[in-house]
């Protein structure tokens, strides 16, 4: 005859199936923006003009007396030539 056994129970065994959902989370990262102004020196020109007026007196020109040529102008040329 049969006789009846006593089954024997294990513990359970698990098996996880993860299922993930967002969820947002403020993360605040301070930013700070600095306006700098550096100063430099420029050096700007300026240029004053002054006139002067100045009188050349080139002296007696000898006019038709012997060995001097009439009307030459200024006289010596040559020095103002290069």
């Amino acid at each position: 005859m049969h006789s009846c056994v006593k089954p024997i129970c294990c513990p359970p065994e698990y098996c996880v199936q993860d299922h993930y959902a967002q969820r947002m989370v403020p993360v605040i990262h301070p930013v700070v923006i600095i306006n700098r102004q550096n100063v430099i020196d420029v050096p700007q020109h300026y240029y004053q003009a002054t006139t002067q007026n100045v009188v050349v007196n080139h002296g007696f020109q000898a006019q038709g007396l012997p060995g001097y040529p009439v009307n030459q102008g200024i006289a010596n040329r040559r020095f103002f030539l290069r």
